[in-house]
């Protein structure tokens, strides 16, 4: 079921597919970010991540994909799971990672973790990503210290 799900997840990034990411994703699904230790709860916000990332990313392709289970970050159990690589660009930085999708019951997505590389591009992701956020007004611009 996980399986099915991952090449409809993978075709719905790589077409821009908003719509169809919104149907394979469960209602509480929590993404884990390289450049956030919390991770975005709930489908409104990471749809919205997802419209920042869609954009942000250039020349995104994935590369390589593998299935199984592993052990989720919320509860532990194991789940059938995904693992997508990917290369893209942002702002001039190479980027190459991996999607970990994990899957409930129902070959949903419930929980989604992204890994990045290198730290320079992992740096240059997370400062577009904000900017898109606060652009679209996902979450609050950062404020600074005032002396």
């Amino acid at each position: 079921m996980g399986t099915a799900t991952a090449d409809r997840f993978r075709a719905a990034v790589e077409k821009g597919d908003l719509g169809a990411l919104d149907a394979l994703f469960t209602d509480d699904i929590r993404l884990y970010s390289p450049v956030k230790f919390r991770p975005f709860e709930g489908k409104p916000l990471v749809m919205g991540l997802f419209g920042v990332l869609l954009r942000t990313f250039e020349d995104f392709r994935y590369v390589g994909e593998f299935a199984g289970t592993a052990e989720t970050g919320a509860d532990g159990t194991e789940t059938a799971s995904a693992v997508l690589l990917f290369r893209t660009v942002v702002n001039g930085k190479a980027i190459h990672g991996i999607d970990l999708l994990h899957f409930d019951e129902a070959g949903l997505v419930k929980e989604f973790t992204v890994m990045v590389r290198p730290q320079s591009a992992v740096l240059a992701l997370g400062e577009a990503v904000l900017a898109g956020l606060v652009a679209d007004g996902l979450v609050a611009a950062p404020t600074t210290p005032t002396a």
